[in-house]
């Protein structure tokens, strides 16, 4: 390999060498911060679960049932406030089974309405890269009338599964991390 070749290989991994990791999942992972909100709290019948595998990559997995108007099961993770002033991307080292997902971030765990991003799984390992300006505002389904994420720090990010069928599914996660994407 020439030094033009390694040089262009570099600097086309375009990432920051500083990530700022949301959660790196591994064997001894607490994941008891992790929590299930599934369709339930409205009388729905989904039913989410979040534990880690033997590889200790997190386990996103259960069932979405459309009965009594349900449909969507998701997992959260709240944390202290987390500068994201410095970053744009996130980058997400995950295996699904082929569903798509959303993936919310909240700049205040209080507010009502999460920023989204929908993306679709591959069934083989990948970094899915998520411009934080990319996330619109959204609640309970429906786009809201503001401007995309434009916040100076997140607290709060969720996986969510709300495809309009009955189904199973399954999200393996390895990393969740913030980094400096050059455009």
């Amino acid at each position: 390999m020439t030094f033009i070749t390694l040089l262009t290989l570099l600097l086309s991994m375009n990432t920051h060498s500083n990530p700022i990791i949301l959660f790196d999942f591994n064997e001894s992972s607490n994941i008891n911060s992790w929590y299930i909100v599934d369709d339930v709290v409205m009388g729905g019948r989904s039913s989410g679960n979040m534990k880690l595998s033997q590889d200790g990559n997190g386990i996103f997995e259960g069932t979405v049932s459309l009965e009594n108007n349900g449909g969507f099961s998701s997992v959260r993770h709240r944390f202290k406030p987390i500068d994201v002033k410095k970053v744009n991307t996130v980058a997400i080292r995950l295996k699904g089974d082929g569903s798509a997902f959303q993936f919310r971030i909240k700049n205040n765990s209080s507010d009502y309405y999460s920023y989204i991003f929908e993306f679709k799984t591959s069934k083989e390992w990948e970094t899915i890269y998520i411009p934080l300006n990319e996330m619109y505002p959204g609640f309970r389904g429906r786009k809201l009338n503001f401007p995309n994420f434009d916040q100076t720090s997140i607290e709060e990010v969720a996986f969510l599964i709300a495809n309009k069928v009955p189904q199973s599914f399954k999200l393996e996660i390895d990393k969740i991390e913030l980094v400096q994407k050059e455009e």
